[in-house]
Formats: structure tokens, C-alpha cells, sequence
């Protein structure tokens, strides 16, 4: 092989600018619904998934093993939704999200960077963080049914009593505490 043959072959070719669009019987005003609508709550769910370890991490106090475990469950829960957030967004033909400034700019759930908080004032504000989630996948769920895509509104169902699930938890454990 010539010396000029092979330098044609290594030579970058021009890459085509492939769009994402991910064939789906939903109409272009769906995908960009419920797009947006499963990447707020993939921002939330990142935002609830950090601050549930944190105060996994920081937690103290007589109480501080059943609290740490009941942290790390449901850190483990909210992280396992977040692929499937993601990639329920890609199949309704949807971009996701793409970075944690992404998430930061589209999170509702708030965070908490006190150097300390007392072990009974992180469950409640999980336990609330957790009320604001479930009250955002319902408006999400309100979107997919408009727009009939059955298999989104079925996760966000099951998104929604994992979160109750979560909510009663954390109240349950903080009751007639301190």
C-alpha cells in the first residue's frame, strides 16, 4: 500500500451532525412535554439522591444507626430511579440531562450545605423534600396522560408510592422523637 493510500485512510472524516431523535408515535409538542416534565424531575431526584446521602453521611446520635440505614435505602432508591427517568425520557425521543449544572438549573428540591443539622430536623426535611417530589411526579403524570403516553405515566405511578413509601418512613421514625 502506497504511503498516499494509507494517509486517505486516517484522515478524520467529516463527521454528520446526527440528531437524536429517537423514532416514537408521540407527536414533537409530547416529546418536548413530557421531556421536560421527566427532566425536572430527574433534576429533583439527583438533588433528593445527594441530600439523602449527606445526611447519610453526617448522621449522629443514639438513633444514628437505624437512621443511617433507612438513609442509605432510600438514597439507593432514588438513585435506581434515575436511569430509568433518563432513559424513558431518550425512548419518548427527548434529550436528558447532561451535566450536574444541567441538574442544578432545573432542580426544585433544595440543598443543604449546614455544616451541621440535627439528626431529627434531616428527616423532617427529607420527609417534606420527599412531599414536594411526590406532588411533581403527579403534575408530571398529569402531562403524560394528556398526552397518552401510558408507559410514563405507569413509572410515575410506581414513582409515586415509592416516594410515599419514603414520606411515611420518615415520618414514622421522627415520631414521638426528642
Amino acid at each position: 500500500m502506497a504511503k498516499s493510500d494509507r494517509s486517505s485512510k486516517t484522515e478524520p472524516k467529516t463527521r454528520r451532525k446526527a440528531p437524536l431523535a429517537t423514532p416514537s408515535d408521540l407527536h414533537a409538542d409530547a416529546t418536548q412535554d413530557i421531556s421536560a416534565a421527566l427532566n425536572g424531575i430527574l433534576a429533583d431526584v439527583f438533588a433528593l439522591y445527594l441530600k439523602t446521602k449527606n445526611f447519610h453521611w453526617h448522621m449522629s446520635g443514639p438513633h444514628f444507626r437505624d437512621y443511617h440505614l433507612l438513609l442509605d435505602e432510600q438514597a439507593d432508591q432514588l438513585y435506581a430511579m434515575t436511569d430509568a427517568i433518563a432513559e424513558r425520557i431518550r425512548k419518548v425521543g427527548g434529550t436528558t440531562l447532561r451535566s450536574i449544572g444541567h441538574i442544578a438549573r432545573l432542580q426544585r428540591i433544595s440543598d443543604n450545605d449546614a455544616d451541621y443539622v440535627e439528626p431529627l430536623d434531616m428527616l423532617a426535611e427529607l420527609r417534606e423534600d420527599n412531599q414536594q417530589l411526590a406532588a411533581r411526579l403527579r403534575e408530571a403524570h398529569n402531562v403524560t396522560d394528556e398526552h397518552r403516553d401510558i408507559a410514563s405515566s405507569s413509572l410515575l405511578e410506581n414513582w409515586i408510592d415509592e416516594t410515599e413509601r419514603r414520606t411515611w418512613f420518615l415520618f414514622e421514625s421522627s415520631r414521638n422523637a426528642g
